[in-house]
């Protein structure tokens, strides 16, 4: 795979859902991002060492919403007629290189403004796996990425809210108060 083949594309079919994450339409990427945004399904992948470290990404420079920002492993949306085990597979290749056992934790609805430029507004299926592969990032969609402890990540979180997703914020409170024990069986 090269480190920089374009994977995300504007003009992409997202699927459109309501509250219970029933599909009801299909609408292009950029629709879906503009305003508050329209409410679409998507994914946050959260990839651990054996060492139980985050591999944390930071979002590419060229992104819309949150450019620079440091959010989780791997998040996207699955498209058009595509099913979320083949999406979260098919987007940890693309952005990182890397292939694991992904398991589901939960789902959730968000919505978040990024000032006047657009929004993300999601019910997000949130997975968990474990790789010690080495990272081969994509530099279309990741600016760097590090490893991280739990404690540490819930300090920065804590101490430098505003160099995070307000995604990764959202999921990993949820993570640490409710699913420790499924990092500590990675």
């Amino acid at each position: 795979m090269s480190d920089n083949k374009i994977v995300s594309f504007d003009d992409e079919m997202l699927i459109v859902v309501d509250e219970n994450d029933n599909i009801l339409d299909y609408k292009l990427k950029a629709d879906c991002h503009r305003g508050d945004g329209i409410l679409h399904r998507a994914f946050s992948l959260f990839i651990f060492t054996s060492d139980k470290e985050l591999i944390l990404q930071q979002r590419s420079s060229q992104k819309l919403l949150w450019p620079l920002f440091w959010s989780n492993t791997c998040c996207s949306h699955p498209r058009k007629g595509e099913e979320m085990n083949r999406a979260i597979n098919r987007r940890l290749k693309e952005e990182l290189g890397l292939t694991s056992d992904l398991k589901f934790l939960f789902k959730f609805q968000y919505q978040a403004n990024f000032g006047k430029i657009g929004a993300e507004n999601e019910i997000c299926s949130v997975f968990i796996g474990k790789s010690d592969a080495r990272v081969v990032e994509n530099k279309n969609e990741i600016a760097g990425w590090r490893l991280i402890s739990v404690p540490d990540l819930t300090r920065d979180i804590s101490d430098i809210p505003g160099q995070f997703t307000p995604w990764l914020k959202k999921e990993w409170q949820r993570i640490t108060t409710d699913f420790m024990h499924e990092i500590e069986r990675l």
